[in-house]
């Protein structure tokens, strides 16, 4: 919240005309309905919106009580760029003629589903392709437009929007991924504060933190200095859902960072070897007995625990190393429909679970009885 100066403070449309009227000579009537009272009332109310807009600039000023364009011009002016949203990519299946060619910029799709009014999302191929000898070819693809949505899952892309003889079916045989959104205030502001709070200087840790973080599609990062001796510099990486990100996101800040070890071609300097990992996760494997409510449902329950489970992971993720015991018993008492629980292991123990420096806590099997 933006510390507002003293003029500013409690200017309402009262306060103003009281003291427009404090100024008018004693012997003229100040009283609710005369002329001078109706005279200064317009113009209280209009100094009184003033002040109102004076708050809403200083507020928009600052970095953090600022949002939107005002926001992103403020991170720009310190090299702090917006990441854009980035379109999902992956590959379809298509058969039918052999030797039928698939041309590049082919556009396929996923239905329309009028029952929740989802919209088709296309796709269009990003490299040509032929129908090998058993009529079959795998082709990358892109989404047209840049976000989520274009991330889905097998089987949904099954329409082949531009017409091709000799082609009869195409189907997506795994998701596609690495459709991000385009960066939130949130994000952005997490980013500006490391960069003006954590200024990088000639490829300290910082600086490594700051370049991974310029990638779209990377959400938290930490630095490992000398991990293979003298020179070498290790950076994990998580997704925006603080899981281990593709290697294509991986191969993404690598180029970024360093393409070629020691030559001082990316952000890192001469003579650094830097080598740019996924998070390895570290799956926490719930086991719980549960007393539950009158009517409660087990599988609804299960579903709501590992929802929450999943958000505090999400919170802990490069964040916090140690997942904790009572904090997961915690989870199960907040959720109205568990009475009661007995024998919760974590990792078929009773202690917190530490994840390492590169790791990131990620859900396993999940095991409940009622």
């Amino acid at each position: 919240m933006a510390i507002l100066p003293d003029y500013l403070i409690e200017q309402t449309e009262d306060a103003i005309r009281e003291r427009m009227l404090n100024l008018v000579p004693s012997d003229v009537d100040k009283s609710e309905g005369s002329f001078i009272w109706d005279s200064l009332s317009p113009a209280a109310f209009q100094l009184y919106m003033a002040s109102g807009w004076a708050q809403e600039i200083l507020k928009r000023g600052f970095a953090t009580t600022t949002f939107g364009p005002y926001l992103r011009m403020r991170c720009e002016e310190h090299g702090v760029i917006p990441r854009a949203a980035v379109a999902a990519t992956g590959s379809v299946k298509m058969t039918g003629i052999v030797g039928t060619v698939i041309p590049i910029d082919t556009l396929v799709a996923t239905p329309a589903d009028d029952v929740t009014a989802t919209s088709s999302i296309e796709y269009e191929t990003t490299a040509a392709a032929t129908l090998n000898s058993q009529g079959e070819a795998i082709v990358p693809i892109k989404s047209l437009t840049a976000g989520t949505a274009g991330n889905v899952p097998i089987g949904a892309i099954s329409i082949l929007v531009n017409s091709i003889t000799g082609v009869t079916s195409v189907l997506n045989m795994a998701a596609t991924s690495g459709g991000t959104a385009e960066e939130s205030d949130e994000a952005l502001l997490a980013r500006f504060l490391i960069k003006v709070r954590q200024p990088g200087t000639s490829g300290n840790k910082a600086d490594y933190l700051q370049w991974a973080l310029e990638i779209p599609a990377v959400s938290r990062a930490q630095v490992k200095p000398l991990w293979n001796g003298p020179g070498t510099v290790k950076v994990f990486i998580l997704d925006t859902n603080q899981r281990a990100p593709s290697q294509t996101i991986v191969n993404a800040v690598q180029d970024h960072i360093s393409p070629t070890s020691g030559l001082g071609e990316g952000k890192a300097p001469i003579g650094a070897v830097v080598t740019v990992s996924a998070a390895v996760e570290k799956p926490i494997n719930i086991s719980v007995q549960l007393t539950l409510a009158s009517g409660a449902i087990l599988s609804v329950v299960k579903a709501s625990f590992q929802a929450e489970l999943a958000a505090y992971l999400k919170q802990l993720a490069f964040v916090d190393s140690l997942v904790r015991y009572n904090r997961i018993s915690a989870i199960l008492l907040d959720i109205p429909s568990i009475v009661d629980f007995a024998n919760l292991t974590i990792n078929g123990g009773v202690s917190n679970i530490e994840a390492l420096l590169g790791e990131v806590a990620v859900i396993g099997t999940v095991s409940i009885s009622g």
